[in-house]
């Protein structure tokens, strides 16, 4: 059995997440709140009421409330955050701007999530509204950072806080700590979790099993982690660190191959007669009739994979004011008998980088 790519599992993670649809509810019994099933909504609703009574309701606001109640098309959590939307005007700024594709990432946790003062009944779930606006613009930073201030027991449906909560951690590359919430996800609230939850999570444990340190995969995912900070706009130190990272890893995946290719050619020449070592052929240490050799390569005549570390850094550093045939040039070495799509994943890197940095 294949599994399937990361970026297949990511991809569907985003779509499915971004594309949540109501729960279904169980008019016949009211499931109970504080536990891993999901709340009824008729329970939600006399819930939110009474907060919203304690926050002070008008008749008008009344009107909206129950407007907003009868849409039972609309997940649960979505009346909820519009619930208190009306007798919070903090919530209100905070639903509205992270509903907004066009507003900046925040860079932060906002205030009245922290606020112990208010009940823990509004901050967790208008919490969970919050996170899960955030995973659909690909903020994952800052939704798990608000996820890890509650937990499932605390919000109207556990389910939907756990599966957020794996995209995150999933997302981030932090492999242990998906691994523990998908298992709560199937194992604890498996009975109440639509089974797309299901499906995706099992998709990202699959994925997981996978996953390899310093290989070139786990290069493409940390690559396509930078892509997606700066599409944010988070060009700042915290990515630029991560890009060297890739490239440290990119320089120790080369030198193995380098070191490969030397023990290989070694062990498969007599006397010293291999290609470029200094006993075979002219000064050159190339032989005239042969294929152009590694170091040539390197420069940009062929493309074996083999790329002088040092060349490399510089490429990176002068990426933005590098000729476009340069750039081909180092592209077609550096990715050299790797499959297309860590190809591209490198291609996209190095495009990022030239448009992120200032002009």
């Amino acid at each position: 059995m294949k599994h399937r790519t990361w970026f297949s599992a990511l991809a569907l993670v985003a779509i499915l997440a971004a594309a949540e649809p109501a729960l279904a509810q169980d008019g016949k019994k009211g499931l109970s709140f504080g536990t891993l099933d999901a709340a009824n909504a008729d329970t939600v609703k006399t819930q939110a009421e009474a907060w919203l009574k304690t926050a002070g309701m008008s008749d008008t606001v009344g009107q909206q409330f129950e407007a907003i109640w009868k849409q039972s098309e609309r997940p649960v959590l979505d009346r909820l955050a519009d619930s208190f939307a009306l007798g919070n005007a903090d919530a209100a700024k905070l639903i509205s701007l992270v509903r907004d594709p066009m507003t900046p990432a925040p860079t932060d946790v906002p205030a009245i999530l922290k606020n112990a003062e208010l009940p823990a009944f509004f901050r967790a779930n208008l919490g969970l509204a919050y996170a899960r606006a955030l995973n659909n613009r690909r903020i994952h930073e800052e939704a798990l950072d608000v996820l890890k201030l509650f937990n499932a027991e605390q919000v109207v449906d556990p389910a939907s806080y756990l599966f957020n909560r794996a995209v995150s951690e999933f997302s981030l590359l932090q492999k242990d700590e998906a691994n523990r919430t998908i298992r709560r996800l199937l194992e604890e609230a498996g009975t109440f979790s639509p089974e797309r939850y299901k499906a995706v999570a099992m998709l990202m444990q699959l994925d997981m099993v996978a996953w390899k340190s310093k290989d070139l995969n786990d290069i493409a995912r940390k690559m396509k982690d930078v892509e997606r900070r700066l599409d944010l706009a988070r060009g700042g130190p915290k990515t630029q660190e991560k890009q060297k990272e890739i490239i440290a890893r990119l320089d120790e995946i080369i030198k193995k191959l380098e070191n490969q290719a030397k023990s290989q050619c070694q062990g498969q020449c007599n006397g010293g007669n291999c290609p470029g070592s200094a006993t075979s052929g002219p000064a050159s240490g190339m032989n005239p009739s042969a294929p152009a050799s590694t170091s040539t390569s390197a420069q940009g005549n062929g493309g074996t994979g083999n790329v002088d570390p040092v060349k490399m850094a510089k490429a990176f550093q002068e990426w933005d004011r590098l000729p476009p045939r340069q750039r081909e040039e180092f592209l077609q070495n550096l990715t050299a008998g790797m499959s297309p799509r860590h190809q591209e994943a490198i291609r996209n890197y190095f495009k990022n980088i030239a448009e992120s940095r200032p002009r």
